[in-house]
């Protein structure tokens, strides 16, 4: 019999792993709840209306179409029996393994405040994005009918709770598409009049750049029409908007982009985590207990330098390719690679049409040189020719057009209709 590897969830780190597993000689089966590999760095695109949710995502099976040695499952996994070695399935089905490789993801952290997804949803799936794209392009529509200054007004505010990457990239679109891309389109508002407001609890945004990248930043969302507010935590979150310390704001539309935890692996396992709900595992990716079991991508906490390796994609590819490594070296007998090294990529993000911050250590870009090598980063990450042409063709129309082009508002809520 082939050694079984189960690997369960089809991020970045598990479809990495698959990928390099490729001719390993064992048989694979890939559990995940959806049937797409998402390209969550640009979610925030789709969810602000710039690209479509076929651009940054691709079936499973299509990507993998070709590996007869990869069976794919589309289930929910709700436990790991790891006495019997076999993963457990919401149906109560049973998925045996010999090796096992959990990469499930994160999930929004509201800080102990989970009733205020529904007002503010956060940005970790398609299902996210469309109804962040919904509601936003709902509330232009909703101004427009207003009769009353005051809803008119509230429907035109738009909040953005944290103001990591994710936060400032949201923010920076939002100011566009109100004060650039709509003007014209409505006749009985006025769409620059829009409020956009990035609220971060910490001294200053992108708290994982240099102070000088950041305060670029802030000035450059400034100039773009948005208030940043630091220094004050939210406090509330309602269907009528939020309180800003004690200062209540009506806001229609809020956003929340504040804090991640990592899926309910720790508890499956029986393993310990961090804070955030990671499992802890050593400089192999596996269980201290069980190497047998590796652990990787945001479910993991993995140190380097006494440091956590960040929740991004690079992080999460290498993790893949390493664990990989390991198992290639098991079962063709030979002595096990070195500990896993993250290597930094830089920190990136886009401020808005050409303005974004780059920071690679001890090297830092701003500016339009930094949109363009951030536009080219995300492209080369993408998976397959036809995706990187797709959303390069979708950028070049934006940036010769001043158009979004997926500005339609489609299905219903996935959390539940706004008044």
């Amino acid at each position: 019999m082939k050694h079984r590897v189960v690997v369960v969830g089809a991020g970045f780190a598990g479809l990495q792993l698959v990928q390099d597993l490729d001719g390993a000689g064992c048989e694979i089966t890939l559990i995940d709840q959806r049937n797409h590999h998402l390209f969550q760095p640009l979610l925030y695109q789709v969810a602000t209306t710039l690209l479509a949710t076929s651009e940054i995502a691709w079936p499973i099976r299509r990507i993998l179409r070709r590996r007869r040695d990869v069976t794919t499952l589309l289930a929910t996994v709700t436990g790991i029996d790891r006495a019997a070695r076999e993963v457990v399935l919401g149906d109560g089905g049973r998925v045996p393994f010999d090796t096992l490789v959990v990469a499930t993801g994160a999930r929004h952290a509201y800080f102990g405040h989970d009733g205020w997804e529904a007002d503010a949803p956060g940005l970790k799936t398609l299902e996210d994005a469309t109804t962040i794209r919904r509601r936003l392009l709902l509330a232009f529509e909703r101004a427009e009918l207003a009769r009353d200054p005051a809803e008119r007004a509230a429907q035109l505010t738009f909040a953005v709770i944290g103001a990591g990457p994710t936060g400032v990239e949201l923010a920076g679109i939002i100011a566009e598409l109100a004060h650039r891309i709509l003007p014209g389109e409505f006749r009985r508002i006025d769409t620059r009049k829009a409020r956009i407001l990035l609220i971060e609890a910490g001294p200053r945004i992108l708290p994982a750049f240099i102070p000088s990248l950041s305060a670029y930043a802030a000035r450059a969302l400034e100039r773009r029409g948005v208030e940043v507010r630091t220094g004050v935590p939210v406090t509330d979150v309602g269907r009528e908007g939020i309180v800003l310390g004690e200062q209540p704001l009506p806001a229609r539309t809020v956003i929340w982009a504040a804090g991640v935890q990592a899926s309910p692996a720790a508890g499956w396992l029986g393993a310990k985590a961090d804070r955030a709900g990671r499992v802890i595992v050593g400089d192999q990716l596996a269980l201290p207990d069980d190497p047998q079991i590796f652990v990787l991508g945001d479910t993991a906490h993995v140190e380097n330098d006494g440091q956590p390796v960040p929740g991004v994609a690079p992080a999460a590819k290498q993790q893949g390719k390493h664990a990989a490594r390991q198992i290639r070296a098991r079962l063709q007998g030979k002595p096990p690679p070195g500990p896993f090294r993250y290597r930094h990529m830089g920190n990136l993000a886009t401020i808005g049409r050409n303005a974004a911050v780059i920071d690679f250590g001890r090297f830092q870009m701003k500016g339009r040189l930094a949109w363009w090598v951030w536009g080219l980063a995300h492209i080369y990450f993408l998976i397959g020719a036809r995706s990187r042409l797709m959303v390069s063709l979708s950028w070049l129309w934006s940036f010769l057009s001043g158009q979004n082009s997926a500005r339609l508002i489609t299905q219903k809520e996935t959390l539940r209709e706004r008044p």
